[in-house]
């Protein structure tokens, strides 16, 4: 039998778009780097040191869980290339004396597909796609510091491709509320596959070390949001066999010249995410983002386009938070995510 390989254009697409440590293809489960929340996908894609008690936030970085997030309840879907889509549903619960716990659903639906025989005849359908169950752990050590964990089981159906793994992910956050500053630091992903797709090779995870930092100047409505990743691996940059950089002029067969600080900075802005917030009301703000690794990796030359770039917005209205964000991965398109949150504790009379 063979079948319709779109899947797997979708899965490349995968491991080079998202912030990945490995370069595409020598990782498996890519989707766990997905921005599951619009809030995050308008920002970049990454938002993992703003901190103010949003359960979206925490569902990157679970040292953002706080007691603030108590009942809060999330539900956010993205339409991705084609006729993808993902998304997840979270919530929180503080206990006190102990912590704030998260516990979030997520998948990812690669949609249908016809299996046909070696002559092309259609024989049946089949889909495919990936799910995760999370559970994660927040702490205040004291006004300035709290840490988190989070524990992940993720599983994978590809046709007749199985395979599941469990991973965490640690974080730490340090802020200092009168400056409207935070600090955090994040290990994502350690662990391990513990079902293969095929028997006796294990591929590896998308481990990855982050850092970050947000901040909001105090007389100014507006809050800058930047990531550090893939802080384990310098180099993020892929030299592709079949297009090799020109070293020598084909017309003069003179040697051409690379500037150090050029390529420098090219490979120091790979691990650069920078993001905004325009905080017009306490009902209102508007968001930006630009992801040069992003850009780097999905951009034609000869038509860049907005490749990289993000933006969305977030609404308050009664009890409930909108958010929207549209980030643009390639010409052939972009993702739309939208996000809805919710505290179930609005709705019921306190004693």
């Amino acid at each position: 039998m063979r079948f319709n390989f779109k899947i797997f254009s979708f899965l490349g697409l995968f491991s080079i778009s998202t912030l990945n440590a490995q370069t595409g293809g020598s990782s498996s489960f890519a989707t766990l780097d997905l921005p599951l929340s619009a809030r995050a996908a308008a920002i970049g894609g990454n938002c993992m040191a703003i901190n103010d008690n949003d359960i979206n936030l925490a569902v990157w970085n679970p040292s953002m869980l706080s007691s603030k997030m108590h009942t809060q309840f999330s539900f956010s879907i993205a339409d991705y290339m084609s006729d993808i889509k993902y998304g997840y549903a979270g919530f929180a619960y503080h206990f006190k004396k102990v912590g704030t716990f998260a516990f979030t659903m997520s998948n990812i639906d690669y949609g249908k597909f016809q299996e046909t025989d070696n002559t092309g005849a259609v024989v049946g359908e089949f889909s495919a796609g990936e799910y995760g169950l999370n559970v994660a752990y927040g702490r205040m050590i004291d006004s300035s510091f709290s840490i988190g964990a989070t524990a992940k089981f993720v599983q994978s159906n590809l046709y007749l491709w199985k395979s599941n793994a469990m991973c965490v992910d640690i974080a730490a956050r340090y802020k200092i509320p009168h400056r409207n500053f935070t600090a955090s630091f994040l290990l994502r992903n350690m662990g391990v596959m513990m079902s293969p797709y095929t028997s006796g090779i294990k591929e590896k995870l998308p481990f990855e070390v982050e850092a970050g930092m947000s901040f909001k100047p105090k007389h100014m409505p507006f809050r800058f949001s930047f990531a550090f990743t893939n802080l384990q691996k310098w180099d993020l940059t892929y030299s592709d066999p079949n297009n090799p950089v020109a070293l020598v002029d084909p017309l003069s067969g003179d040697s051409i010249q690379i500037s150090k600080i050029k390529t420098f900075n090219d490979k120091l802005a790979r691990h650069l995410v920078v993001g905004g917030e325009l905080l017009i009301s306490k009902s209102i703000s508007l968001r930006f983002g630009y992801n040069y690794m992003r850009r780097k990796e999905l951009l034609v030359n000869e038509k860049r386009g907005a490749v990289g770039f993000t933006f969305g917005c977030g609404i308050h209205v009664s009890k409930f938070n909108f958010s929207y964000a549209h980030a643009s991965y390639h010409l052939a398109g972009g993702t739309n995510t939208f996000t809805l949150t919710t505290s179930i504790s609005d709705f019921y009379k306190k004693n």
